[in-house]
């Protein structure tokens, strides 16, 4: 009988940390990893993570990588599910500011989520993409 009692403790005290975990996990959110290919040397790559609210001000999550070799690569962590948008762009000078000429036009490569790349800076319509609980993986195209 102590046996039986025993075993039975066992049994729920597992099933509640699993569950226990999985609630965490949840909370936690996922990770969007991005690898982008990046004409040139030198620079940085900044990188933001926008819901539709906030798209292109100020992002949810920033973050910035070194280019080596052509490529950066960032990872957001802790994104909940939902409907995001990425922006890239190639800070060549190092002054985290995207860079643009006299009449308008970007000095500075840039892209966004889904590659839709149209005349005129990205759009929420076209960068989105939904988030569940699985790790994503995206190249991103300047």
């Amino acid at each position: 009988m102590k046996t039986l009692f025993a075993t039975l403790v066992l049994l729920i005290s597992i099933g509640n940390a699993q569950a226990q975990s999985s609630k965490k996990s949840a909370s936690e959110g996922t990770t969007i990893t991005i690898t982008v290919p990046v004409p040139g040397y030198g620079g940085s790559l900044i990188a933001g993570l926008y819901n539709e609210e906030n798209f292109m001000e100020t992002p949810l999550q920033g973050l910035e990588s070194d280019v080596n070799e052509g490529f950066a690569s960032v990872t957001f962590t802790n994104v909940t599910p939902g409907t995001y948008a990425i922006a890239v762009y190639h800070d060549k000078n190092g002054n985290k500011v995207m860079d643009f000429e006299a009449n308008g036009m970007p000095k500075e490569l840039y892209g966004a989520s889904n590659n839709n790349m149209s005349m005129g800076p990205p759009r929420w319509s076209d960068a989105k993409f939904e988030v569940g609980t699985q790790p994503i993986t995206m190249e991103i195209r300047l």
